[in-house]
């Protein structure tokens, strides 16, 4: 498990490459930044990546504002174009509560 800052986890990114995590971390980064600008009670975002196999990503995002959890999930061929659209359906669906 992978931590940043206090409230954001990305688990099953160990064996990425370490091109492929900075560029996972800036877009998690950017959309916990943009979710806890419009959410004063974001609590926490967390990532799991789990392989399907060698060309496909399963992602499940979960993220806590104001003691209410919200989840959404993605399975691509491209890792960035997966949790793009997790990320998406995250912040839409916090954005609804």
């Amino acid at each position: 498990m992978i931590e940043l800052g206090g409230n954001i986890t990305l688990t099953g990114f160990q064996d990425r490459d370490y091109a492929e995590l900075i560029v996972v971390k800036k877009i998690v980064g950017r959309y916990a930044r943009q979710i806890s600008d419009q959410h004063p009670g974001f609590e926490s975002l967390a990532v799991t990546l789990k392989p399907v196999h060698q060309n496909a990503f399963e992602l499940h995002g979960r993220c806590r504002v104001a003691g209410k959890s919200v989840e959404a999930e993605a399975t691509e061929r491209n890792l960035f174009v997966t949790l793009d659209l997790v990320l998406k359906r995250l912040a839409a669906q916090c954005a609804k509560k």
